[in-house]
């Protein structure tokens, strides 16, 4: 996914949200993780039935490179990573 500036884009804001979660999946996976406040992610995996595990690793990483989800990896055994909505991905 190619990275997009927004900053100096003219019209609608309407349109820039619906081109950054534009996608299946997206505005589900941000629905629960505002919903929940922070999920792991067989715990986001579960609440989506019909999704894969593969997509919706796709989907997490277009969301968190247009900065709408964080992730954080925490170095335990077994690796723990938690997603939340950033400030920018509540607006």
């Amino acid at each position: 996914m190619k990275i997009k500036h927004y900053v100096d884009v003219p019209g609608c804001p309407v349109e820039v949200t619906l081109d950054l979660i534009n996608g299946r999946w997206k505005g589900v996976v941000l629905f629960h993780l505002l919903d929940a406040g922070c999920l792991r992610f067989n715990a986001l995996h579960r609440r989506l039935p019909g999704i894969t595990q593969r997509l919706l690793t796709k989907q997490l990483r277009e969301l968190e490179e247009a900065s709408l989800v964080s992730r954080e990896v925490y170095a335990e055994v077994p690796p723990r990573v938690e997603y939340r909505v950033t400030e920018e991905g509540e607006s």
